[in-house]
């Protein structure tokens, strides 16, 4: 990680004048501007107490974005799905990350291309109702940016996969419950889980985006 933010000079290229009027050589150098030397802040888990975290459905997305023959690149996502975070505070690398995905509910704003992404050509959603992630290994570094893998499992296909993500804030609800937010991104190819159809006239590669923030159960 970068924690520094780089101070440069930028060398005099042209003759100025100061604030007295004084011309200035061409090759003079003008004095660096100053700046603020930007420190990454430490992330306090301590403001968070272990237990098991769920979605706040007015607040989380999972979405996925593709290359469309070069045209474009679609924006889709799933509108229903359940993560839980069985967090510990003390050992962050310890807690664990659970999505399940009804693969049903996926939605390109389309009705006609839902119906087809539903179908036999892609999801398969009748014999494949569900999609799952389950987190593997956590690491996260002190200022809250990390890494999280896991299996993904689409189509009864499982293959591991590497999020890049960072915990946002870590605070209070309006009701006093503890909450945290996270955003998260992931690469994969839709060839590896069988939903393949039109490649590579439709791209494989999918970027995953997920931003969710996590409320704990009561």
């Amino acid at each position: 990680m970068k924690h520094l933010i780089a101070i440069a000079a930028i060398p005099a290229l042209i003759a100025c004048a100061d604030t007295d009027g004084v011309e200035m050589a061409a090759n003079d150098p003008v004095p660096a501007v100053a700046s603020e030397v930007e420190m990454a802040e430490a992330f306090d888990f301590s403001v968070l107490s272990a237990g098991t975290y769920s979605e706040d459905n007015g607040h989380a997305y999972i979405q996925f974005s593709y290359d469309h023959q070069g045209y474009s690149r679609p924006v889709l996502r799933w509108s229903e799905f359940d993560a839980t975070v069985t967090l510990n505070p003390d050992a962050p690398e310890n807690s664990s990350l659970i999505v399940t995905i009804p693969a049903a509910s996926i939605d390109s704003m389309v009705p006609a291309f839902n119906d087809h992404l539903k179908s036999g050509d892609f999801f398969d959603v009748e014999t494949y109702p569900t999609i799952t992630f389950v987190s593997t290994s956590l690491d996260i570094n002190p200022d809250g940016t990390g890494t999280i893998t896991g299996d993904l499992t689409i189509k009864d296909i499982t293959r591991p996969i590497t999020f890049d993500g960072k915990i946002n804030k870590a605070g209070k609800s309006r009701s006093g419950a503890d909450m945290f937010g996270i955003s998260g991104t992931g690469l994969m190819k839709r060839s590896d889980y069988g939903v393949d159809n039109y490649v590579p006239y439709v791209g494989d590669d999918v970027q995953l985006v997920m931003e969710v923030e996590f409320q704990k159960a009561e």
